[in-house]
């Protein structure tokens, strides 16, 4: 996003976790099922089929699993997302006013998707445990979580913080980087193609962001694909796991393996993400208005 005004770190801060909350009650339940479709051996027939085995098994609102985590931390994520992404931009120009070209808002992006990496981590496998748990009780001997405060609190007591709740954090710096480089240079380049300068309307604001969510998943799919599995198995990886489990899924499954779930993903990053930039962009405004 392009802004001529300077907001300030409260106003981003605030603004990141209207976005993020947004995106997670639009994108839940399609996030639910893109996770369960990771993570398939064999049960499911595709997205359709894990959405009905899912409702039918364990009710409507079971495709809400996981998502007390994200709904709180996903705020602080998207708000340190967009501070972070405010700032390396206003490094980046040379004068307030500029408009930044799009290799410098990739750059941005990337820079501001590491630094994100650190809370998204250990948001993020909680709420792939949660999602990964068919039915309401232990199945083949695995643990069952009762939420993710007794998920978090097992997985530190068992591994402790680095191997327990921040596991898998190189695989998800690994995918941000070049995620958020398409998310927004995706959303960037759409709004400047749709209003020619002017500002955004909400429709064209909803629109540039789903052009931003679908630019992520586009740039970082197989890369996910590894982090949940990561995630969610039951011993902490080693070494450079990154390229070792991204060759185990291809031997195993050929490169479909590395694309599963890849259509309700991008299917639910069409609102998530258009809710996402629309009610940040829409309380930046507001803030602006009022001096911040």
């Amino acid at each position: 996003m392009s802004r001529n005004k300077q907001t300030s770190a409260t106003a981003d801060f605030i603004s990141g976790n209207f976005g993020g909350m947004s995106q997670v009650i639009v994108g839940q339940p399609l996030d639910t099922i893109k996770v369960r479709l990771q993570l398939d051996q064999g049960r499911f027939k595709g997205a359709w089929d894990c959405t009905v085995q899912t409702v039918q098994k364990e009710g409507f609102f079971a495709l809400y699993k996981g998502m007390a985590s994200p709904l709180i931390g996903i705020g602080a994520v998207n708000a340190l997302l967009f501070a972070a992404n405010s700032s390396i931009k206003s490094k980046l120009q040379t004068h307030p006013d500029e408009l930044l070209s799009l290799d410098k808002i990739a750059l941005a992006g990337a820079g501001a998707g590491f630094v994100n990496s650190i809370l998204a981590s250990p948001v993020e496998l909680l709420k792939i445990k949660m999602q990964a748990q068919f039915g309401s009780k232990s199945v083949d001997g695995k643990r069952h979580f009762t939420g993710p405060i007794d998920c978090a609190k097992y997985l530190i007591q068992r591994d402790g913080i680095a191997h327990g709740l921040f596991r898998g954090l190189w695989a998800t710096i690994a995918r941000e980087i070049p995620a958020y480089a398409g998310f927004y240079s995706g959303f960037e380049f759409t709004k400047r193609h749709l209003t020619q300068g002017q500002e955004a309307s909400v429709l064209q604001l909803m629109m540039s962001g789903a052009m931003g969510g679908v630019s992520y998943w586009v740039c970082s799919y197989p890369l996910d694909v590894v982090k949940s599995v990561v995630q969610n198995q039951v011993e902490p990886p080693k070494g450079l796991y990154i390229t070792h489990v991204l060759k185990q899924i291809y031997r195993r499954d050929g490169l479909g393996g590395l694309f599963r779930g890849f259509t309700p993903t991008v299917l639910r990053s069409i609102p998530a993400a258009g809710a996402t930039f629309t009610a940040y962009e829409l309380s930046i405004r507001a803030f602006q208005a009022n001096g911040w």
